[in-house]
């Protein structure tokens, strides 16, 4: 005989919740078990995590190679920590948003491992290659401390408001034991992906498409501009056409204002993620050449010396052939 679920089932007195709902509840029911969150890189979107996880009520200690970062954090609420190992050393969860893997190497292993204890979780936003994602994660497990890859897709802004989309793969208990952290940082609960390695390769992904679709649109402006149309008419006319989308408006936007600082996204680091897909890419056989030669453009950017302006600069490099007169 069928038996009826109980009266007194967890199913009926509780509806189904996000992750984001279920943490809230259970800050309210603990207000004061606050978990200790310690950012490290203070970067546009490091800073925005940081100042999000503030405004959600963990404990923050933050910590930035330049301390003068780390200032609007302090006055938010932010324990300001002088070096990376002091600065993790109580933390429950450890998240670190640094620029690439030789600064992984040099903030991580080099300084901030001097401080972990063992059972500390790592989450790595940092935008680094799947092998090396595997490698870290191996030296990180063999002091007790698990490590979260996070993927993170959006702007400063987003990152701010909390609207990021957070993808994240490692081992899945773990992934679940950050979701309140992770959850904070998205409008949307975090999506699992699965193994280490597969939230670096999804990011890449994103980034390529990012970087192609921006070294074309610069490419568009140039095109249209040896024809005298105007800059604003043809971004105008693109962005508001099937074409457009809210990441190519984006840029499309410091393109018409050439406003490209403070950059949302980094030249350089464009140029370091492009390259990172193509030697990915090539490990497992295969070639991206539309994502070579885009990468190739932003290189160029980062040689002319604005890799530190963000990565709608492209569309300023000189197109001419080499030679060509200016005239």
């Amino acid at each position: 005989m069928e038996r009826r679920p109980s009266t007194g089932s967890r199913a009926l007195r509780e509806p189904a919740r996000t992750a984001s709902e279920r943490w809230i509840l259970r800050r309210e029911r603990w207000p004061m078990a606050a978990r200790k969150v310690t950012v490290i890189g203070l970067g546009a979107m490091g800073a925005g995590i940081a100042h999000r996880l503030i405004e959600s009520s963990f404990a923050v200690t933050v910590h930035n190679r330049t301390g003068a970062k780390a200032l609007p954090l302090a006055e938010a609420g932010a324990t300001v920590a002088p070096c990376a190992a002091e600065a993790v050393r109580d933390a429950d969860v450890v998240l670190l948003s640094l620029g690439d893997e030789e600064a992984v190497e040099q903030v991580l292993f080099g300084d901030a491992v001097k401080g972990l204890r063992a059972g500390t979780v790592v989450v790595d936003t940092s935008t680094v290659s799947p092998a090396y994602a595997r490698d870290a994660e191996e030296r990180l497990a063999a002091l007790g401390c698990p490590r979260i890859e996070a993927c993170l897709i959006g702007n400063p802004a987003m990152a701010r408001a909390g609207e990021l989309r957070v993808l994240g793969s490692g081992e899945r208990r773990t992934f679940e034991q950050v979701g309140d952290v992770l959850s904070a940082m998205g409008a949307r609960e975090p999506l699992y992906l699965g193994a280490t390695g597969r939230a670096g390769a999804m990011k890449l992904a994103f980034n390529l498409i990012l970087g192609a679709q921006t070294a074309a649109l610069g490419e568009a402006l140039a095109l249209t501009a040896s024809a005298g149309l105007d800059r604003e008419l043809v971004l105008t006319a693109i962005t508001r056409s099937g074409w457009g989308s809210p990441v190519l408006n984006f840029r499309a936007e410091l393109m018409r204002t050439r406003g490209y600082e403070p950059a949302g996204f980094r030249a350089r680091l464009m140029a370091k993620d492009l390259r990172l897909a193509v030697e990915t890419a090539a490990e497992a056989g295969l070639t991206l050449p539309v994502t070579a030669e885009a990468g190739r453009r932003f290189g160029e950017v980062v040689a002319a010396g604005r890799g530190d302006a963000d990565a709608a600069v492209v569309c300023e490099l000189d197109r001419r052939p080499a030679g060509a007169d200016a005239g």
